[in-house]
């Protein structure tokens, strides 16, 4: 609720100040006046808060999604905003900003993608992770710029960079889902 809030705050000063700049910049000139796109407006603040390019926050409800769950704290097993673990995030956000049902743990998860390399991710792409043992552990969204969202056994739902030392030790593969899967669930 506070975040959402927040949110609500942060669009409503961005297109003011977006608005007062356009009032400017009209008066200099003759141009016509822009309407502001309340998404791109989405962007540019999903960008700020989760340092990634404007250009790579295309899906503004998956973001929107990953913002209302920042902080959310991490409780193995947990589905709810009370605490939630790493599948259980990622098979809510497939959820809720796909429409498409994934498997409920880190390695059922791997079993309904299609492996790719770290080069390859795109938006909205799995990340898995092997850390401690030598079967997948560890499973986030990529966002963009490197980023994915995760929920964090040690600081919950937060965003991390797969460049950092940690991330690159433990990474094991990126994965897309199959259309297959996506079929199955939208017929």
């Amino acid at each position: 609720m506070k975040k959402s809030l927040i949110f609500a705050l942060l669009v409503c000063l961005l297109s003011t100040v977006n608005a007062q700049n356009t009032k400017t910049t009209s008066s200099k000139s003759d141009s016509k006046t822009e309407v502001s796109d309340p998404d791109n407006l989405a962007s540019q603040f999903f960008s700020q808060v989760m340092g990634v390019a404007v250009s790579a926050t295309s899906n503004t409800k998956m973001y929107q999604f990953i913002y209302d769950w920042l902080g959310t704290p991490y409780r193995l097993g947990g589905d709810t905003e009370k605490g939630i673990d790493c599948s259980g995030f990622a098979f809510k956000l497939y959820d809720k900003t796909f429409n498409t049902i994934i498997g409920n743990n880190s390695r059922n998860i791997f079993s309904m993608v299609n492996p790719i390399n770290k080069t390859e991710l795109k938006e909205g792409d799995l990340v898995f992770f092997k850390i401690g043992s030598k079967s997948i552990s560890h499973v986030g969204v990529y966002i963009g710029d490197d980023k994915f969202a995760h929920a964090s056994s040690s600081k919950g739902v937060m965003i991390s960079n797969l460049n950092d030392s940690y991330w690159q030790r433990y990474f094991y593969k990126g994965g897309r889902v199959l259309e297959s899967i996506k079929n199955q669930i939208n017929n």
